[in-house]
């Protein structure tokens, strides 16, 4: 990727972070990353196909590592605990919220703005939740069946999704450990 490019996409992630999508316009994104008006139209056709690469990158960063976390509790773990490399999502997420980054959900807040669900960019924020709940899937290597797995799964994404609106909304930062609790007692 064009380096001009990567930059707007970053600088445009942090600020949508911060002020959201609406509230964040394209003069702000210009001012902060210094590109031209030129340039970011080069790149991009519309502040929605910044929007979009902005949430890939995000996509891919909370991916990645969710699955650096799973892999080194895998490696610390003397025989493979599924429900111990499910909880280690918590432990990430007591990380974020905690961190001076957390503003929020980016897909939570992005699908809020854009609240149509045909919408492309609330496809994709509904698309990035389901990755994380067929991570978490991934991980229930368990004998149940295949519903079971998923129904599991559905819950702990659950969880996690009611974890980062209550570290959100009402500032309880200790929220993704209350709910690792909770998910441990779905076990």
């Amino acid at each position: 990727m064009q380096p001009r490019k990567q930059h707007l996409i970053d600088t445009a992630l942090i600020l949508f972070n911060q002020f959201g999508y609406h509230a964040t316009g394209i003069d702000l994104i210009l001012a902060e990353s210094g590109v031209s008006k030129a340039t970011l139209y080069k790149h991009f056709r519309s502040k929605e196909e910044l929007i979009l690469a902005a949430l890939q990158l995000r996509h891919e960063q909370v991916v990645s590592k969710l699955q650096d976390k799973i892999e080194a509790n895998k490696q610390n773990q003397e025989k493979t605990d599924p429900v111990e490399n499910v909880l280690v999502i918590f432990d990430n997420l007591n990380e974020w919220f905690n961190s001076e980054t957390f503003f929020g959900c980016n897909f939570i807040n992005v699908s809020a703005e854009y609240a149509d669900p045909n919408h492309p960019i609330n496809i994709f924020a509904a698309k990035h939740k389901q990755v994380i709940v067929n991570m978490i899937a991934e991980q229930l290597t368990t004998k149940e069946n295949n519903q079971a797995t998923q129904q599991k799964a559905d819950q702990i994404g659950l969880l996690v999704e009611g974890a980062i609106v209550m570290a959100h909304t009402r500032g309880m930062k200790q929220s993704a450990l209350i709910a690792k609790e909770m998910a441990r007692g779905l076990f």
